[in-house]
C-alpha cells in the first residue's frame, strides 16, 4: 500500500473504533459493523496506481448493501468502472498531509465567551468548543499512531462559523500530535474543508472517490 494511504487507514480505524484492517493484494478491508456502513474496502494505490482491474475485482466481490469502496482516484474515472448498483459521491475527497513543526502547533486564543475542552481516551484525542450559551460550536479528534497522527471528524456548527473555531480545533489537534511525538498529520477531507486545511499548510496527496453498494 501507498505509505500515506496506510498511515491514514491505521489512524482512521483507531479514531472510529473499527476492526483492524485486513491486508489484501489490492489494499485492505475494514469491518465497521454499522447499518449502512458494514465494511469498507480501501484501494492501496493513489492516482494511476489505482487500476481498473483492481477496482472491478473488489466491486464484483461485493453482494451486500452498505459496503463502501474507497479509491484514491478521481470520481470521474472510478465511476466508469462501477455499475449502477453503486452510489458514487460526485464530489471528490482529498487525502492531505501536514509536516508537523512548532509553528503548526501554535493555538490561537479562544473567542470571548466560548469554552474549549480537550481530553484523551482510548488512544484518541478529542477537543470540543461550546458557545457562550453552552451549545455545540465545533469539534475534532486525532488518532496518533507513532510517527503519524490522523485528524478526523472535524466539524463546526453553522451558527458558529467565521469565528476561527475550525482553525482553533485543527491547531489544538496538531499540537497534540506534536506532543505525542508524531512527525506529520494525515486526513481525508471534503471539498469544503480543503480550503481551511490548505490555509493551515496542509497539501493534497491524492483525490478520493467514495462509493457505496446499494444493490439496486
Amino acid at each position: 500500500m501507498d505509505e500515506t494511504v496506510r498511515a491514514w487507514v491505521d489512524g482512521w480505524v483507531v479514531s472510529r473504533g473499527a476492526a483492524p484492517p485486513v491486508l489484501e493484494p489490492w489494499g485492505c478491508t475494514i469491518d465497521m459493523g454499522m447499518d449502512g456502513h458494514v465494511t469498507r474496502h480501501v484501494l492501496g494505490g493513489i492516482g494511476e496506481g489505482v487500476e481498473r482491474a483492481a477496482v472491478r475485482k473488489v466491486a464484483e466481490g461485493v453482494t451486500g448493501a452498505g459496503v463502501w469502496l474507497k479509491a484514491f482516484r478521481h470520481p470521474a474515472v472510478v465511476s466508469g468502472w462501477l455499475d449502477d448498483r453503486w452510489w458514487i459521491d460526485p464530489e471528490p475527497g482529498y487525502l492531505m498531509t501536514l509536516p508537523l513543526t512548532p509553528a503548526t502547533a501554535e493555538v490561537p486564543p479562544l473567542p470571548e465567551g466560548y469554552r474549549q475542552h480537550t481530553w484523551s481516551r482510548g488512544g484518541v484525542v478529542r477537543t470540543m468548543v461550546a458557545g457562550p450559551d453552552g451549545s455545540w460550536a465545533a469539534r475534532g479528534q486525532l488518532a496518533p499512531t507513532g510517527a503519524t497522527a490522523v485528524a478526523d471528524q472535524i466539524a463546526t456548527s453553522p451558527t458558529h462559523q467565521r469565528r476561527g473555531l475550525a482553525t482553533l480545533v485543527m491547531r489544538t489537534l496538531q499540537r497534540a500530535a506534536l506532543e505525542e511525538g508524531a512527525e506529520r498529520c494525515v486526513l481525508a477531507g471534503t471539498p469544503a474543508g480543503r480550503a481551511l486545511y490548505e490555509s493551515l499548510g496542509w497539501t493534497v496527496s491524492a483525490v478520493l472517490t467514495s462509493a457505496k453498494y446499494t444493490g439496486d
